[in-house]
């Protein structure tokens, strides 16, 4: 594959493999663990401790095909670039424009999920959407100061969370172990029927895809044939564990019913259900957790998304200003994801964003895994199978959740291929 940085401004390998783990984790550990869960409780119960064991199966696939992935193509871009590799410009194109879709309504997710806690936190009735906006804005200068910067807030971002999640599970497990019996007990039918279960599964999947990240920052990893799939591996493996404690205490604290109702409003079920435990000061720690940890994911998603703008600019499918990374930092593209992120944040709410995430995900890595199985014998590091369960299970998931986000989803992707189809045409006549 002809190497499209080639021509433009190159990023820096700024990034080892301990920074690329805290980048993976910072990604990750945010609004999937301090937020949906509460939304998957809604609707499966206490199957949803299922579903997260089955949206991490799922995740094990398609992350193991993006290691793959991103060992033989390091560059910027993640499946966009793949995709262009390895199958077509209309499926490499369709990549990029369903990350964006995807990425973009995650971060609004993850910044009006911050300004909820935050506000929560201070014990204020204040509209949380201009908080989000402003929370937006700083990440994004922070984004701006470059790679090597922004892995250091990261680190501390990711250390307080860690902090946060270790003390509400050791905090709530007397709680949870008095309380399971009752409110672990799975019920048969409604939120404990199949279609119930599959929806769950897919709004836990989108929390798990944050290693993702690490395959869009290929061109500014160290070494990223071995660094990048043993750090999205790492990754993986230590979100599951916690993600899966997490919700065992939640709900074997204050139910699954319970749980999803504080999902309501401002959005802080953690941090609601830690109050009940009875300990000074587990509640407050909670919220400060949730308040970085949104900040990392939001961080990671401005890092990703930008990336994605930026190779798009390169390969003529945006505008080329977006190409543009002077000082080894891609201004022009963070400024824009920036913006857009904000807008969409004004007009959303943490259930409609994420629920819309979850198809177009879903998407991107149903293109991931193909792109997977387009791989030359001796550039495979896993057999194909492990692409075809991620190909199959990311397809059958895509379709279960709420129609109309599915519905937006294949508009827009509509929309996508329409204006690909007009680049390229304008390209062709130019050229």
């Amino acid at each position: 594959m002809a190497d499209p940085a080639e021509k433009h401004d190159a990023l820096r390998r700024d990034l080892g493999a301990g920074a690329a783990v805290m980048l993976g984790l910072g990604s990750i550990l945010g609004t999937g663990v301090f937020v949906s869960i509460g939304i998957a409780a809604g609707v499966a119960g206490p199957f949803v401790i299922l579903a997260i064991a089955l949206a991490a199966g799922v995740a094990t696939c398609n992350a193991l095909s993006s290691a793959q992935l991103a060992a033989r193509y390091p560059v910027s871009g993640g499946t966009y670039e793949y995709g262009y590799a390895t199958l077509t410009p209309a499926l490499g194109f369709t990549a990029g424009w369903t990350f964006l879709l995807a990425k973009t309504a995650s971060a609004a997710t993850a910044a009006l999920g911050c300004a909820g806690y935050l506000l929560h936190l201070a014990g204020l009735e204040w509209n949380p959407t201009p908080i989000a906006v402003g929370i937006v804005a700083l990440v994004s200068a922070v984004v701006l100061a470059g790679i090597r910067r922004t892995s250091a807030v990261n680190a501390v971002i990711v250390g307080v969370t860690l902090v946060a999640l270790a003390t509400f599970v050791l905090a709530g497990l007397p709680t949870a172990a008095r309380q399971a019996s009752g409110n672990l007990r799975p019920e048969v039918g409604g939120a404990g029927s199949l279609p119930s279960l599959l929806h769950a599964t897919a709004l836990m999947f989108v929390a798990y895809t944050g290693y993702g990240r690490l395959a869009t920052l290929g061109e500014e990893v160290r070494e990223p044939a071995r660094t990048i799939p043993r750090a999205i591996v790492v990754t993986l493996l230590t979100s599951a564990v916690l993600y899966l404690a997490v919700a065992l205490v939640a709900i074997g604290a204050v139910g699954a019913d319970g749980l999803a109702a504080m999902t309501t409003g401002r959005a802080a079920p953690l941090e609601q259900a830690a109050s009940v435990f009875g300990i000074p000061g587990v509640s407050q720690v909670v919220a400060i957790g949730a308040v970085t940890a949104m900040l990392g994911v939001l961080l990671n998603l401005l890092l990703g998304l930008s990336r994605v703008w930026l190779a798009m600019g390169r390969r003529g499918d945006m505008p080329g200003v977006l190409a543009q990374a002077r000082s080894g930092t891609p201004a022009a593209a963070v400024l824009l994801t920036g913006v857009l992120i904000a807008c969409l944040a004004l007009v959303g709410d943490v259930r409609t964003t994420w629920t819309f995430s979850a198809f177009t995900v879903l998407i991107y890595y149903g293109i991931t895994n193909l792109a997977a199985l387009r791989l030359l014998p001796e550039e495979r590091r896993y057999p194909p199978a492990i692409a075809w369960a991620g190909l199959v299970s990311c397809l059958a998931l895509a379709f279960v959740v709420d129609w109309r986000s599915w519905s937006l989803g294949l508009a827009l992707i509509v929309a996508g291929l329409a204006w690909h189809r007009l680049r390229r045409g304008k390209r062709a006549a130019a050229g």
